[in-house]
């Protein structure tokens, strides 16, 4: 799969997959984009969301809504996060305590064992850049 990321103007970026969906990218503070950090945060979430939803509406209803929230550590000037922070928001109103508990370390061990993003943030991987020289 072949994703792209192109320049349209002065600090504003686009950027595609081969299905034909887009995403606006900017410097931070770019008005209607994200930034490559929130964009990096929004997978981490976004992963840990799709890999929790089948647990998630079994147990508290196929049609039920959900809301996973990310935020992160940046120290001042840095040009890297410290940390990142996903918190599902699920509605748990129909589960006592013990299932409650039960559903958290089932979203825990999927996410850990299947969200790509989150694996590869934990592990660290190199990211190779190439320029044309030639």
């Amino acid at each position: 799969m072949t994703l792209e990321v192109q320049r349209d103007s002065e600090h504003e970026f686009v950027g595609r997959n081969e299905r034909g969906a887009e995403v606006r990218i900017g410097r931070n503070g770019q008005a209607g984009s994200f930034s490559p950090a929130e964009l990096l945060q929004i997978a981490a979430a976004g992963c840990s969301a799709v890999t929790a939803e089948a647990l998630i509406t079994r147990r508290v209803g196929e049609d039920s809504k959900f809301r996973v929230e990310v935020s992160a550590d940046r120290r001042e000037g840095a040009s890297e996060l410290d940390a990142v922070y996903v918190n599902f928001d699920v509605p748990l109103d129909g589960l006592d305590q013990a299932q409650r508990e039960a559903l958290a370390a089932a979203v825990d061990r999927a996410i850990e064992r299947l969200c790509t993003v989150s694996r590869t943030l934990k592990k660290g991987i190199p990211v190779n850049e190439t320029f044309p020289i030639a």
